[in-house]
């Protein structure tokens, strides 16, 4: 079978979750391709787009959610004489040649603008094999209602009635939920995870804040630092350089490992008795898929307050802001079991550590349905 993962660089998740496809069915025979769709058209489109999306959250963040707000409202597909279904024609006649030579048998599509591309190619009879759309946050995201694909991932059942809403027909959704790499289908002992990272075996808070260390570190870890009670701090900072440095320069109280860019963040699930993070799809699937709780703070506008809202509201997060502190959120985590009974137990149903075999085994399915009536 040749699969063909359609995505976007916009952010890292949607390649990650293409990444964690590829390894699956690769590992059992199938010959994979992901295809930036931006990037063929244009490198430097690419990576404009990529690094448009990076520093618009970052430091334009109240405009990209007013953006991003206003076009997730859509239910409705873009007319066919619109700027955006001419651009989108545009760019899916650039990559016909390469999807047409490709002959995929399987056309999967991990962000919902190459789930566009993917309909239009379908609609042109450059592809004729199943599709098949991974929304990749706990929310749908714009464009997917312009998209006609065969069959959509969605990350949990709740969210297939905004799925419906959007007018896709509820026989094309698949709960699978958002695909992961193998090493996080599967939980480990805790204590031979600490024994593998060379820390102490006690209660152990995980602290990650995206590829590019968004927020305030330091002053996270100093409020944490300075509340009573005995556990160890695991702090990856990714890229960002200069809050490693200031992690590693200071004197902490407790013991507090900190990391740039690291392979093994499933061994520091497994080692953790709590994640703090940025709600964004990627982390927030490999946690659910780990069962572990969560404490979450700084969520760019936009899906991430999306997936927020989706987390707390299902029960399996706690938020912390500006009015609800680190601390409380720490107080409500060692002195109030039955609250954390209620989180795990959320954190529990909407995990699904077997979606990527899910889609594999769906996928197969249905290449041979059509291999038997062809």
């Amino acid at each position: 079978m040749r699969v063909l993962l359609l995505s976007i660089k916009a952010g890292y998740g949607h390649h990650s979750t293409a990444k964690a496809i590829m390894e699956c069915f690769g590992e059992n025979g199938h010959k994979c391709h992901m295809l930036d769709v931006l990037d063929h058209v244009n490198h430097h489109l690419g990576n404009s787009v990529q690094n448009g999306y990076l520093l618009s959250t970052k430091y334009t963040s109240h405009i990209y959610n007013k953006t991003y707000s206003r076009m997730a409202k859509k239910d409705k597909p873009y007319s066919p004489h619109s700027a955006i279904s001419f651009v989108s024609n545009f760019i899916t006649k650039r990559i016909e040649e390469f999807v047409s030579g490709y002959e995929p048998d399987l056309v999967i599509a991990t962000h919902s603008y190459a789930g566009v591309c993917a309909s239009i190619l379908h609609d042109r009879g450059i592809i004729n094999c199943p599709s098949i759309g991974i929304v990749t946050d706990f929310t749908v995201h714009p464009f997917w209602e312009s998209t006609s694909l065969d069959y959509y991932v969605v990350p949990s059942e709740l969210i297939m009635r905004e799925m419906q809403r959007k007018g896709i027909d509820k026989e094309k959704l698949l709960p699978f939920g958002i695909p992961v790499k193998k090493q996080f289908s599967v939980k480990n002992d805790k204590e031979r995870s600490r024994s593998m990272l060379g820390i102490h075996d006690m209660p152990t808070i995980l602290v990650m804040m995206g590829s590019m260390g968004f927020g305030n570190i330091k002053e996270i870890l100093s409020e944490m630092d300075n509340y009573p009670h005995d556990f160890q701090v695991l702090c990856v900072c990714g890229s960002n350089e200069k809050i490693k440095k200031a992690v590693d320069g200071f004197n902490w109280i407790k013991p507090v490992y900190s990391y740039g860019f690291v392979d093994n963040v499933d061994i520091m699930m497994d080692a953790a008795d709590c994640i703090i993070s940025k709600p964004g799809g990627l982390t927030t699937s490999e946690a659910l898929a780990k069962e572990l709780p969560m404490i979450i703070m700084n969520p760019i506008p936009g899906h991430e307050m999306r997936n927020l809202d989706f987390l707390v509201n299902s029960g399996a997060a706690i938020y912390v802001n500006s009015v609800y502190s680190m601390s409380e959120a720490l107080n409500l985590m060692f002195n109030c079991p039955w609250r954390m009974e209620l989180i795990k137990e959320s954190v529990k149903h909407l995990s699904k550590p077997n979606a990527t075999r899910s889609l594999y085994d769906f996928a197969l399915e249905k290449i041979s349905e059509k291999s038997t009536v062809i």
